[in-house]
């Protein structure tokens, strides 16, 4: 069997090409932002009184378009989650309760999974917010709130293939969570919460005291105890310092690599010489309680690679070194 090579297709045909689908869907936004209006508060207002779950739901194309427009509502504040509009018609409307709202989103507005939804949420009580591309399509005339994303051409030039559609239909979808997210006073630390895996989750959720070191994990020596000793602790717990402590348990000073070779080229033979003539004093501290990300930027400032953690009483707690905060993600 003969196969038929396509034509050819030069890079400026490319390029022509995306040029017109980008202008297609900017133009599709355009046109949905300027008839922003009423219904897109109500929703608002609806979606910011719901008691239980924003419930979105879809198929084909507009059901991936849900199921991410669902996972921005779940991370910026607003419990939702993507009910696929075949599998709620073989068990899954039993997820939804009274308390919940339901986003249905078809472009053509006649989806019959959808309309099937529709009529067992309304008998639930559930308030209905439409997204549909037709204003005189059954699903948009029988939901409480319809919001219209319809599109003058798709980008696909055979006005077939959802393109422009699907974009108007997403950024819609970002509106209303950005929005909720606004209203609700949302903060960089909330977000944090339902990201713990990412890299500002960790940022925003990882403590000092999470991280550092202590116990028999930590450097350290009394004053008094001479060069070989304290060279052996830090060598022994690999923090390239060991810490000095008084009786009472706090820090006066550490001795780093740095104080070991400044110690010798300024006196020669130290071996019999008590660490303290070689520490550096009045070390850098911070409370257990602050943020991993407080203590690497101050590290940074200082240029630092050890911190001391201590209590509110200036007791030794623990230490942190650059390699802790590598170590977790935390930088």
């Amino acid at each position: 069997m003969t196969s038929i090579s396509p034509p050819p297709f030069s890079q400026e045909q490319a390029l022509r090409s995306a040029q017109r689908t980008f202008q297609a869907e900017i133009n599709a936004l355009a046109d949905l932002q300027a008839q922003l209006g009423q219904n897109f508060y109500q929703a608002l207002q609806q979606i910011l009184n719901c008691k239980g779950r924003l419930v979105i739901t879809g198929i084909g194309k507009s059901g991936h378009i849900a199921r991410k427009i669902a996972a921005t509502f779940a991370s910026t504040g607003t419990p939702a989650f993507f009910m696929h509009a075949a599998e709620a018609l073989h068990g899954d409307l039993g997820m939804i309760t009274p308390q919940d709202v339901i986003i249905a989103i078809s472009y053509s507005g006649a989806a019959a999974e959808l309309l099937t939804i529709l009529s067992a949420t309304k008998r639930l009580g559930c308030p209905f917010i439409a997204i549909t591309g037709h204003q005189q399509s059954e699903l948009a005339q029988n939901a409480d709130i319809h919001l219209d994303v319809h599109v003058q051409h798709e980008a696909c030039p055979l006005n077939l293939a959802p393109t422009s559609s699907t974009t108007a239909t997403l950024v819609l979808g970002d509106a209303l969570a950005v929005a909720c997210l606004e209203a609700k006073g949302f903060t960089k630390e909330d977000f944090a919460r339902s990201h713990p895996g990412g890299a500002l989750g960790r940022q925003l959720l990882t403590y000092v005291g999470d991280i550092m070191r202590q116990g028999d994990a930590l450097p350290i020596v009394e004053a008094g105890t001479l060069i070989p000793e304290a060279l052996a602790e830090m060598s022994a717990k690999g923090m390239g310092m060991t810490i000095v402590i008084n009786p009472k348990r706090q820090p006066i000073g550490i001795f780093t690599d740095g104080d070991l070779r400044r110690f010798i080229m300024r006196c020669g033979d130290i071996r019999y010489r008590p660490v303290e003539e070689g520490m550096t004093p009045h070390p850098k501290t911070i409370p257990a309680s602050e943020l991993a990300i407080k203590a690497a930027n101050h590290m940074d400032q200082l240029r630092l690679n050890q911190l001391l953690v201590v209590d509110t009483n200036g007791l030794l707690l623990g230490a942190l070194h650059m390699h802790d905060l590598l170590a977790a993600k935390v930088i």
